[in-house]
């Protein structure tokens, strides 16, 4: 099946369209959303499989839908990607409230939430829905210990953790001394290659990492 056939078989979701007319700011649980990346990037037997998230076959993922305006450096923000359990200081019934509220959601805490902006995915196409899906799911890794090995817990549970970005490097210094010595080869080679599933424009920001989605 061509990339193309398969991105029009998946028949993505959209938000529900109570979220896009409502005036007051809401969120609401999006499991249609978990279920279509399963079978769009996660399962083995995944329409566009991406053995990038493989370790996600064993997490659990919440996903909300929002239409809370948000933004950072002037560009609007359209997805997040954060541990389920709320992370951070806060006070013992401030923790409570937040672990009430995520359970509301989801009947348990989950392993990561993705949070992603309903007005843009309601106007976006297939291919930039694809790549902000998949930017958000490659935030949710697996923790590695001191020899390279994913880590466990003594229940045999993955350890969770959050990625950053494989290329962290100023344009000047790979125009200077060139992708191996920047450290950059991998993602110069990828780029050159061409796009494997389509091209896709994003110019707005991860709430992640503040870079752009794509």
């Amino acid at each position: 099946m061509s990339t193309v056939v398969a991105l029009r078989r998946l028949a993505r979701p959209m938000p529900p369209k109570l979220l896009l007319d409502i005036e007051g700011e809401s969120f609401i649980p999006a499991p249609e959303i978990e279920t279509w990346a399963r079978a769009a990037f996660i399962d083995e037997d995944a329409a566009l499989v991406n053995e990038d998230h493989a370790h996600l076959r064993r997490a659990d993922i919440g996903f909300l839908w929002t239409n809370v305006p948000n933004s950072r450096q002037g560009r609007a923000i359209i997805g997040t990607a954060e541990r389920g359990q709320p992370q951070g200081a806060m006070g013992k019934w401030a923790k409570a409230r937040a672990v009430a509220q995520v359970r509301g959601w989801f009947g348990a805490v989950p392993d990561f939430i993705v949070t992603i902006d309903a007005l843009y995915a309601a106007e976006c196409g297939d291919a930039e829905f694809c790549a902000l899906i998949e930017h958000e799911l490659s935030h949710c890794a697996q923790e590695y210990d001191q020899y390279g090995a994913p880590k466990f817990t003594r229940e045999g549970r993955p350890v969770w953790t959050m990625r950053g970005h494989d290329v962290e490097e100023f344009v000047g210094v790979v125009r200077r001394y060139g992708a191996d010595a920047s450290g950059v080869r991998a993602m110069v080679d990828a780029a050159n290659r061409g796009p494997e599933i389509a091209a896709a424009r994003i110019a707005h920001l991860c709430g992640t990492c503040g870079r752009q989605a794509a």
